[in-house]
């Protein structure tokens, strides 16, 4: 039997709906993560965003409730190179709506999303998202990536404020597969994939690349808490050796000491799940959860890929026909008088530890320019005048940029930035002629 998308799209909201009844009564305004909006935008983010990329874009509908359309459109989310700081957000209300206007806008946006499958596939001759509705398998994949969102922001949740559903199963205790290595061969690896192979796929996973891997081993099952205990008992999370520049940084300003869901209770370590704490012990051959830092702090501690030598240089982002990433990653250096380097990809300008005073707002107009820049140069803006006006750019081609990888020079006394700005204006000083504590306007 072929799934339609109504049944994709109504078997990942059945999901979410699940999820959202964890939520005890009183839990919806809850924050547990800083750099997440709390529980109740999500319910309302999930529609919006539907409906923003849906009847907003593909089928040009007016809205019916502009205010919400704009108030879900974006979330918090924390940004790739500085994780401390958020992407540009609509401006959190001081009172969110009440829970019966966002569930009667969501139930009307669902309702209008089923009843626009036929209208959506009519205008697959004149807009790239409406073929193969690729928009309704975006839809459907973020939905799924917030379903995420939300289980991990629950696990932060305290305990008292989440309902046990009946239908949860027991936990699997007791040993796991043994810890062992697997030997790859060297070869060849295709990376991405080709547009039109795929229903869907975000733009950073096109187009296909076939590159050769040497030989590698790597373990054959994923690191588990009780591997992870050695490390956190030898001074792991102590020892700055062990963590690339950054992540030191992040560790200290967020205080992490042990893995997020580890408690220490009575000189004895317990493992939080959504629902129970159990001692450690008992779950030591579960995967541990932790962050990306941690993970590289554990690897290099372990001997694995060392954690040192990233605080200058571009992390590595792949080959591509434009040449190897690893030819093209520049140490930090002066650039003429008053001009510092900074990498780009695809996505966003990329700088190293020493250059992250950028404002995050000039950091965004330079990602936006650079990839519209890339766009038109491989004639890939939609629309007639080929140029990165306001229609157009919402029905960008996805695919992997020449931009892949550049060094870009950035003439720092160029820039000005308001005193204005909503905020706060910091900038990278030029070292040579600009006095401590003075301001270039």
């Amino acid at each position: 039997m072929v799934e339609t998308i109504a049944d994709r799209l109504t078997d990942a909201w059945a999901r979410t709906d699940r999820i959202f009844e964890l939520l005890a009564p009183g839990s919806w305004l809850a924050q547990p993560i800083a750099l997440r909006h709390p529980f109740i935008f999500y319910l309302g983010h999930l529609p919006a965003f539907a409906w923003n990329h849906v009847g907003g874009g593909v089928l040009a509908r007016p809205p019916f409730n502009a205010a919400f359309d704009e108030l879900f459109s974006r979330g918090i989310d924390p940004d790739v190179d500085d994780p401390t700081h958020c992407h540009d957000h609509p401006e959190v209300p001081d009172r969110w709506p009440v829970m019966a206007e966002i569930i009667a806008y969501r139930d009307r946006v669902r309702e209008a999303l089923l009843g626009s499958v036929d209208a959506v596939a009519a205008r697959a001759e004149t807009h790239l998202m409406a073929r193969e509705g690729r928009v309704f398998s975006m839809v459907i994949e973020h939905e799924l990536m917030h379903q995420e969102t939300l289980l991990y922001m629950l696990q932060r949740l305290p305990l008292e404020r989440k309902v046990r559903p009946a239908w949860l199963p027991p936990y699997v205790l007791g040993p796991g597969r043994p810890a062992g290595r697997v030997e790859i061969p060297a070869g060849p690896a295709t990376l991405g994939a080709r547009f039109e192979e795929l229903p869907f796929g975000w733009d950073n996973e096109f187009s296909a690349l076939e590159v050769h891997v040497p030989a590698f081993s790597v373990d054959a099952t994923a690191v588990t808490n009780g591997q992870f205990q050695a490390f956190v008992e030898d001074g792991g999370y102590q020892r700055a050796d062990l963590w690339t520049d950054e992540d030191w940084v992040w560790r200290g300003h967020e205080a992490i000491e042990h893995p997020a869901v580890w408690e220490l209770v009575d000189g004895a370590w317990v493992y939080r799940t959504l629902f129970d704490r159990l001692p450690l012990d008992q779950v030591a051959d579960w995967p541990v959860y932790v962050s990306l830092a941690e993970a590289r702090a554990f690897a290099s501690w372990r001997g694995g890929r060392p954690a040192g030598g990233r605080q200058c240089w571009l992390p590595p982002l792949g080959a591509h026909p434009g040449g190897l990433a690893s030819r093209e990653r520049k140490r930090l250096r002066r650039a003429g008088s008053g001009r510092r380097w900074l990498g780009v990809d695809e996505h966003r300008v990329r700088g190293p530890t020493r250059v992250h005073p950028v404002h995050s707002g000039l950091r965004g107009l330079l990602r936006r320019l650079l990839r519209r820049q890339a766009l038109r140069a491989e004639g890939r803006l939609v629309g007639h005048r080929r140029s990165p006006g306001a229609p157009e750019l919402s029905q960008l081609v996805p695919g992997a940029l020449s931009l892949r990888v550049r060094q870009v020079p950035l003439c720092l006394r160029c820039l000005t930035i308001s005193r204005r700005a909503p905020h706060d204006a910091a900038h990278v000083p030029d070292s040579d002629s600009t006095p401590a504590g003075r301001r270039r306007e």
